[in-house]
Parts: structure tokens; sequence; C-alpha cells
């Protein structure tokens, strides 16, 4: 079973903060699900204040709907939706705010892009750090350090991201390999044992190269992790630790931008952990990685006085 958000085999903890948590679960819901969801997280104060009744007939949707969404997101029913709801509202702070909270429009201004991208790609790290569970994040870091080899797969976006990881575990001395390749994946994939690990890193988390590729791993009995925005999604069947990402996608900010953000913090967190997890050796590598890229650097010639 996996560990993921919180602890083994359980979800994020709605209380903690009810919209991250609808958010991730949105597109696991049934549809008529997910149009009470959009609507709490269109209007999560005026949801708050509203009864179950007036919030089935803004949905267009059925009391009984709205008593299963609760369910579906762990939540107990209807009373404690508003209860966290209000929390999270009177906490303020940018999860608490409605969605789309940075959508671009196609009459915005270069100004207004920068600002509501800059804007949203902040929320992504901040969110993804406050809702990162420290103690399934610990173990991956066990496991990657006393990995034989580590595997990362990603494709699209995902990609560069793995090729980042890749990148920062070789820097501290750990045999890891990206492969943006589906087909040199799987084949990669085949050749794991039990002393390796598989990293597989998918927005969505139903990118089908990428979780054949980590399937094909686990089968051979490598431990494997998932690193996703979903926690219900096809990615974290089977999958031994998922680390959750919070980005939140609008229709102009596709999983090409602050996904790869939320990812990218996820990893940069796993890189520095197990590199203070080993930090004599991981030092030691650093300051040599350090002074084998600085020889690649172009010195800049003083100019003569005068």
């Amino acid at each position: 079973m996996a560990e993921s958000s919180r602890q083994a085999g359980t979800l994020p903890d709605p209380a903690t903060d009810v919209l991250v948590s609808i958010r991730a679960l949105l597109p696991s819901l049934a549809p008529v699900e997910q149009r009470v969801a959009r609507q709490v997280l269109a209007d999560p104060f005026g949801t708050a204040m509203q009864s179950i009744s007036e919030l089935a007939a803004s949905c267009g949707t059925s009391a009984t709907t709205v008593i299963r969404f609760c369910r579906a997101v762990g939540l107990r029913g209807y009373p404690e939706l508003r209860i966290a709801l209000a929390a999270a509202a009177s906490h303020g702070g940018d999860s608490a705010r409605a969605d789309p909270p940075d959508d671009i429009i196609p009459d915005d201004d270069p100004a207004t892009i920068v600002q509501k991208i800059g804007h949203a790609d902040a929320v992504a790290v901040t969110d993804t750090a406050r809702h990162l569970d420290i103690a399934t994040l610990v173990r991956v870091t066990d496991v990657l350090a006393q990995a034989r080899r580590i595997d990362i797969y990603g494709v699209g976006a995902s990609g560069y991201v793995a090729l980042d990881l890749q990148q920062k575990l070789q820097r501290i001395g750990k045999p890891a390999f990206a492969w943006p390749d589906p087909h040199m994946a799987i084949t990669s994939a085949a050749l794991l044992g039990p002393a390796d690990v598989a990293v597989a890193l998918s927005h969505t988390g139903t990118t089908a190269d990428t979780i054949d590729a980590l399937r094909e791993a686990g089968g051979h009995g490598a431990r494997t992790v998932a690193i996703t925005n979903f926690p219900r999604s096809a990615i974290t069947a089977g999958t031994d630790f998922v680390l959750l990402t919070a980005a939140r996608e609008t229709a102009f900010r596709s999983g090409a931008m602050t996904s790869r953000i939320a990812q990218l913090t996820v990893v940069d967190c796993l890189f520095v952990v197990l590199a203070q997890h080993e930090l004599p050796a991981s030092r030691v590598a650093l300051e040599r990685t350090f002074e084998a890229a600085q020889a690649k650097r172009r010195r800049t010639r003083r100019r003569p006085a005068g």
C-alpha cells in the first residue's frame, strides 16, 4: 500500500486545508459531485454561509449529492464542510482564495500576465511545501540512500523535472538515470531489482508511458515512488510511496507550468534531505562536482589599466 500524504494508505486531511484536498480529489469525483466541488472552489466563503439546500440548488443537484461529495473528500457531512471552509477563509492566505485566482484571459496585458503567473507559481510552491508529508519524504530519502540504482521516469514537462532530479542526485554520488523516452524507460525498468528504486513524475497521474515504466520496475521488485498532484490517480495504485504536489492549473497555464514548479519543489526537498542524510559524503561530492564545473567556466580577462 502506498504511503501518501499524512500516512500510509490515507488521503490528505481535509481539515488541514479543505480546498487543497478538493482540488486534488476533483478528477476522481463523480460528475455531479464535481459540480459541487467547482462551486465550492469558486466561492469557498459564500459556500460556508449557505445551507445544504441552497448549495444543492446552486449546483443544480440534490442535498444527497452534496452529502456524497462531502464523504468523497473525507468529511463526515455538510456541517464539517462548512466549518472547514470557514476555517480556511478565516486563516486567509492564497490557498483559501476562490478558483481560479489567476486565470489568464485573452484581454490581459503583459504586466497582468506576469503578475498572475508569478503569483500562481508562488502559490504552487507554498501549497506544495505546506502539504508535503514529511514522514513519507523521510522514508523516500531512506530508500534512495540505500539504492543500488535509481531510475527516474517522466515525459513532457515532467521529463525535464526528471532530468533535474537526476542531475541533483548525481552531484551527491547517487547512481541516478532519467529516462524521458518511454521505450528507454521501460527497457531500463525491466532490468531493475529489489536493490533499486524507481521514481515516476506525472502531474495528472494518468500518463500511460510513465505508469507502465513504474509498474515494470515494481514488478521486478524495485521500490517505487510517485510524485503527482492527485492522490487517487492511476499512478498511485500499488506504488510504495506517494508524494503529492499542490499545483492549480488553468486554461492558459497547462501542465507545463505550475505543475513543473510544484514538482521541482518536491525534488529540491528530496535532494536537500537526502544530502543531509549523508552529510560528510555529500559535502565531499558537492565540493568535487562544483570544482569540476567551475573549471569549465570561461574566465574574464582583466582589462589593462589606463
